[in-house]
């Protein structure tokens, strides 16, 4: 037998790795050419296609696929102690070669490779973001070449999670995947295993995400289906008094994510001032999504988000959602009272030809006005713009648990970072928390936040208590330590002052 960690090259690490699994989009295969990838089968993969690598955890599918590993894959990989019904079982792969004639024969073809899987699933020690911060603090230092005996593997939920990590631990950057779809079903050809699906007692194959999206941002994968653009490409609406809002934005979507993610906050962005003071934007942003065509190159798929946003669930559902004949899709308003807005984009930045300095020439001659540019979209001819994307993903000021995938906290008073008792608050200081223990964020970064009268005083004090008195505390020490407070909504303050003294200036 041959340790993993022994057989990987540079030449390994450096190839474009593809993930086979038996999810719906198996069956696609034909579709993509997949020369240019080396290839790792997940359990019984293998019998349908040849690859390079077979890689199973129990042996229960080692049994089933014998004959076809011996055939279409180049290595069999296995943990050394394999499983057996989804548990490990006391026998090494060495013990096991009466037991299972195939592994002999591979061991002596130097076609067996084996690697030490943790026995249970576990919490890494450290996040993604303190792990590549004490990788980069002992850059410097002398490393220790990890053994075959070191080199141990998390166990995960399922074993397109575990591969995932091995790659992303043995120095792959570049994978993709065909397969790994989530939800119940496989893929037609793997019918016949529907009577052990789900065996391990999940109720669907979307837990395994958590692990994954864990692993592209602990080893910066450049990861994602084949059937997906990738990366997934952020652009969030901000100003200065949303600067934490926006990185906390981005924190819940990594965390979800199985497709790498690019962000910009668009600060950087400085779009021309119409003359007509009534065609001026709301807030300094407002107009920076018009901007995000030409950001993109005019090429691929791109997102636009408000700052005030928290995410639950893998944006993938978003972002693979297909556009018709539509140009732009928007996220409609989860509630029916609320005005329209488009403050959740998907958008084809290859059929969109958008600069700003057109756009606010287009105001200053009349051709648009700011509510037939914001509130009717006629930038584009009726139909480019379509409500294609579900309410779940721009719920206003409601959680629902399981099916919530975006939340905006619109209403600006009552947003969780200025006031306490929001009523779906605790879920944004919930994920605060954690961004502070993973290191996302800082308490550096809250306290100059909360100086410039960003933050609510309670805020501070809350983020130290544990969240079942968070609503007790809110109520009653949070309201009195943030009495008097009136938060500096910056963007808010400066526009609406602009606005009146450029009204001043036309009526004199």
């Amino acid at each position: 037998m041959t340790p993993l960690l022994n057989w990987w090259t540079d030449a390994e690490k450096a190839a474009s790795w593809l993930i086979i699994g038996k999810g719906p989009s198996f069956e696609a295969r034909g579709d993509y050419d997949l020369s240019g990838f080396r290839v790792i089968s997940l359990n019984h993969i293998v019998r349908e296609m040849p690859v390079e690598i077979a890689h199973m955890i129990d042996l229960d599918v080692l049994r089933d696929c014998a004959e076809a590993i011996e055939t279409n894959a180049r290595f069999l990989l296995m943990p050394r102690v394999p499983h057996v019904k989804g548990a490990p079982q006391s026998k090494t792969l060495d013990e096991l070669k009466t037991e299972f004639p195939i592994l002999e024969r591979l061991g002596q073809q130097n076609r067996l490779l084996w690697y030490n899987l943790a026995q249970s699933p576990g919490v890494p020690e450290l996040s993604p973001w303190q792990f590549k911060k004490q990788n980069k603090n002992n850059s410097k230092d002398k490393q220790s070449t990890p053994t075959p005996e070191s080199f141990v593997v998390p166990m995960g939920h399922f074993s397109g999670e575990v591969v995932t990590t091995i790659l992303g631990m043995l120095g792959a950057k570049k994978i993709r995947t065909l397969g790994l779809d989530g939800g119940q079903k496989y893929a037609a050809q793997f019918s016949d295993l529907d009577k052990t699906r789900l065996d391990n007692g999940h109720e669907n194959f979307d837990v395994q995400a958590h692990g994954i999206a864990d692993a592209i941002q602990r080893y910066d994968l450049d990861y994602g289906p084949l059937n997906s653009e990738t990366p997934m490409r952020f652009f969030i609406g901000t100003d200065e008094s949303q600067l934490l809002g926006a990185k906390l934005l981005e924190y819940s979507i990594r965390k979800h994510s199985t497709i790498s993610s690019t962000f910009d906050d668009m600060m950087h962005v400085k779009a021309p001032m119409p003359q007509d003071p009534g065609n001026r934007p709301r807030t300094n942003f407002s107009f920076n999504r018009f901007a995000i065509p030409a950001l993109a190159g005019h090429q691929g798929r791109a997102v636009y988000v408000d700052a005030d946003m928290q995410v639950f669930r893998d944006a993938r559902d978003l972002w693979d959602t297909p556009f018709g004949d539509a140009k732009v899709l928007h996220a409609p308003s989860s509630s029916p009272t609320r005005p329209f807005q488009l403050s959740v984009l998907l958008m084809d930045c290859s059929r969109l030809d958008w600069t700003l300095d057109k756009i606010v020439a287009d105001l200053d001659s009349g051709k648009l006005t700011y509510d037939s540019l914001m509130k009717e979209f006629k930038l584009e001819p009726e139909g480019a713009l379509k409500p294609g994307l579900s309410t779940d993903w721009n719920s206003l000021e409601e959680y629902h648990a399981g099916r919530t995938g975006l939340i905006h906290y619109t209403d600006m008073h009552t947003q969780p970072w200025v006031f306490g008792r929001n009523p779906n608050g605790d879920e944004w200081v919930g994920y605060l928390k954690s961004a502070l223990r993973e290191e996302f964020v800082s308490w550096e970064d809250l306290k100059e936040a909360q100086s410039k009268g960003y933050l609510r005083p309670s805020l501070m004090w809350q983020l130290k208590l544990p969240r079942k008195v968070w609503p007790i505390f809110n109520r009653t020490f949070g309201r009195i330590l943030d009495r008097g407070f009136k938060a500096h909504q910056a963007t808010f303050v400066r526009v609406q002052s602009e606005r009146a003294q450029a009204t001043a200036a036309v009526a004199t």
